[in-house]
């Protein structure tokens, strides 16, 4: 099975600061916000899982970069990695043809579905534990067109950018 890398995330405690040193630092950008994103549904590791989180998504060369923060307290697939204030690689995303072929292709690989969520839009997304052989988790979404739009537009405005507005609010 094919799992090309889409994305790299990084778990701060504040995006719009990372977002900035990212862009400082990197020439990363620029980056869209979107502030308390809610989840229609998720489970992680068998518990309900509302995480509310802010994410931040630039362009970082030819790889989308994600800075993500939890906003609100309990189980989640960052707080597996990351106590409040902490920071780091977090996960890196793929976008796959078919969530449960992708499923089965991680679990027969040894590494299990810790969390499985859907956006308010119907979108299902799933955290993988990848933690004991990358030291990250794997972040896996079907190809929708509104995400392969979203990626494009992510990408688009990076080109050519001149640094002016790296953080832009979306929503």
């Amino acid at each position: 099975m094919q799992l090309p890398l889409a994305q790299t995330a990084y778990f701060v405690p504040d995006i719009r600061r990372a977002a900035l040193d990212a862009h400082r630092r990197f020439g990363a950008g620029p980056f869209f916000v979107l502030d308390r994103i809610q989840l229609s549904r998720g489970t992680h590791r068998g518990q309900d899982c509302p995480f509310v989180h802010s994410s931040a998504y630039g362009q970082w060369g030819s790889v989308m970069m994600e800075l993500v923060q939890q906003d609100e307290e309990g189980p989640s697939p960052f707080r597996d990695m990351y106590a409040p204030g902490e920071s780091g690689l977090h996960h890196m995303a793929t976008i796959v043809e078919s969530l449960p072929a992708a499923y089965a292709h991680y679990r027969a690989s040894g590494l299990e579905v810790v969390t499985i969520a859907h956006t308010l839009t119907g979108t299902e997304f799933a955290f993988i534990d990848a933690t004991r052989t990358l030291g990250h988790m794997i972040e896996v979404y079907e190809g929708s067109q509104g995400l392969r739009d979203f990626y494009a537009m992510v990408r688009r405005a990076s080109e050519g950018w001149n640094g002016a507005d790296p953080i832009r609010v979306l929503g």
